[in-house]
């Protein structure tokens, strides 16, 4: 806990006994004289402190930590009945009426003391619920704002495991591309790896971030896109087209990387046809519209089991960075495989 709220919390608790004092000697000096009454307000108050810190500061967040609430109403229990007797005996012995004078034996007092007893049950039970329940108020608000730091922080040791698994399935395939067009043409292939150094430096620089700007991940996208066509040259049909105009938006990093490269992957090309990948992405009012569709193949599509690890985790994401902000629609035809995803954008990095 941080110091601010340590020192807000001594305050809070400062101010309620304060309270507390004062309308207990308020209470008593109007049935007895005032130092009788002070001394009433100063047993009451110290007793009542000591066993209700106990019970509210020591047993109540152990409870809370341990799950064990029924053994903490035992607990409370016994502690307002404790401090019931002590109520009883401040009442009987600092008399709230010194004109009525107590037996000589004590074996009569105990009428007396049971009264008080009765009488202080109620007031014991008020001043523990009260503090207990300043206290399960303060330490719920602590256990919940932990709670939250937790589930943030598996969030987004989730989403760097996520982003992890596309980023080295990306470098491997182009560097498998360069390394075939080594072999047969060198200037291709020193095109492609300037290509692939600024894939590579956005992944490296950019990534590591909650959120990119829009057309930054599209420029990336553009990228890949570059480098499959040159991979498949005209055994393969491109159609791609993404254009941003809000230079504002900002969108989770690779998020969309999974859809395009299952696209060129298990595109399927029969016999005397070419293959064929068409991308459309397009941003209005801050939504963001992505299609992808490419040739289809049952074939291929039962072998990759529903887009492999990459179209998996993609749906992973979208569920733990835009929940009930993304609308996700896969159509598996007889010829044809169309993904469509429409997403609310953000306007700043957080």
């Amino acid at each position: 806990m941080t110091k601010s709220l340590v020192f807000k919390e001594y305050i809070f608790y400062l101010s309620f006994w304060c309270i507390f004092a004062v309308v207990i000697w308020i209470n008593f000096q109007a049935n007895t004289d005032r130092f009788l009454a002070v001394l009433q307000t100063i047993a009451i108050v110290i007793s009542s402190f000591i066993f209700t810190y106990h019970l509210a500061q020591k047993l109540l967040p152990k409870a809370l930590r341990t799950k064990r609430m029924k053994i903490f109403l035992i607990q409370a229990t016994v502690n307002i009945l404790i401090l019931s007797v002590i109520y009883s005996f401040i009442f009987t012995y600092l008399q709230v009426a010194p004109s009525v004078d107590l037996p000589p034996s004590f074996y009569d007092h105990l009428p007396i003391l049971w009264q008080g007893f009765y009488m202080a049950i109620p007031a014991a039970f008020m001043i523990s619920v009260a503090t207990c329940g300043i206290k399960f108020y303060l330490e719920h608000e602590k256990i919940e704002r932990d709670h939250i730091l937790l589930q943030q922080a598996h969030l987004e040791n989730q989403l760097k495991l996520l982003q992890d698994q596309i980023n080295p399935h990306v470098v491997f395939n182009i560097l498998n591309h360069i390394h075939i067009l080594m072999k047969t043409n060198t200037e291709l292939a020193d095109f492609l790896l300037m290509k692939f150094s600024d894939i590579l430096r956005y992944q490296l620089y950019h990534c590591n971030q909650n959120l990119v700007p829009l057309d930054k991940e599209i420029e990336y996208l553009q990228n890949l896109v570059e480098v499959e066509k040159l991979r498949w040259g005209n055994e393969l049909s491109v159609n791609a087209s993404l254009k941003i105009n809000n230079t504002k938006a900002f969108i989770a990093p690779l998020l969309l990387v999974p859809f395009i490269e299952n696209a060129f992957k298990y595109v399927c090309r029969l016999p005397g046809q070419t293959g064929y990948v068409k991308i459309f992405c397009k941003e209005e009012n801050n939504n963001l519209f992505f299609y992808v569709e490419n040739s289809y193949s049952e074939i291929a599509v039962h072998k990759k089991k529903d887009g492999g690890i990459g179209l998996q985790n993609v749906k992973k994401r979208l569920k733990l960075q835009y929940p009930d902000a993304y609308d996700l629609k896969i159509e598996p035809d007889n010829l044809v495989y169309k993904v469509t995803l429409t997403l609310k954008l953000s306007e700043n990095e957080q």
